[in-house]
């Protein structure tokens, strides 16, 4: 878990390192746009290992006026940001970083179990956690704002008679582009 050291690859994307000759290594890849990869890289007695690690280029995620990520989950009843959300918002801070002048607006949903205050208020606390996130990303606090809008917004109308999968629908964040996107004018 220690990071041994670090390097930039050349234009090819090639790069060196010297380990120990029996020692497992965990590579970390990364490149702006670009998903980061780990790979474990077995020790070897050979002189020389090559060891090619691809990259996933990130899919567009700017639909229309919003930014798409994946849900960022919350666990139940807390506003904390998890690991798995922190890296859908790594993205959003990626985007925000190629678009200098973007201004978002961030909305955090709830699905409608719990009373409608209760939901008001959850969604607010993670609707703040999402922005402070970004902004801890060194994305300007006039960038990025958010509000909790409860269940009153729900992405699937089904009131009392949803399923498991329809709560989770409306259980969710948007990034909504105000201004300095890439189809702004």
């Amino acid at each position: 878990g220690s990071v041994l050291g670090s390097a930039t690859t050349n234009a090819q994307g090639v790069t060196t390192f010297t380990t120990g000759c029996d020692q497992e290594t965990s590579l970390k890849v990364t490149k702006a746009e670009f998903e980061d990869n780990t790979v474990t890289v077995a020790g070897s007695k050979e002189e020389r290992k090559e060891v090619t690690v691809d990259l996933t280029p990130i899919k567009p995620i700017i639909v229309e006026d919003k930014v798409v990520l994946d849900p960022i989950y919350f666990e139940f009843d807390k506003s904390k940001i998890t690991p798995q959300g922190a890296a859908e918002l790594d993205k959003l801070v990626l985007v925000m970083n190629k678009y200098p002048e973007m201004v978002i607006y961030a909305t955090s949903h709830t699905d409608s179990r719990g009373s409608d205050s209760y939901n008001m208020n959850l969604s607010d606390r993670r609707a703040k956690a999402t922005v402070a996130y970004v902004i801890s990303k060194g994305i300007s606090a006039s960038r990025i704002s958010g509000d909790g809008k409860g269940e009153s917004e729900p992405a699937v109308a089904c009131g009392a008679n949803c399923t498991e999968e329809q709560h989770q629908q409306n259980r969710r964040s948007e990034f909504i582009i105000k201004s300095g996107g890439p189809n702004s004018n």
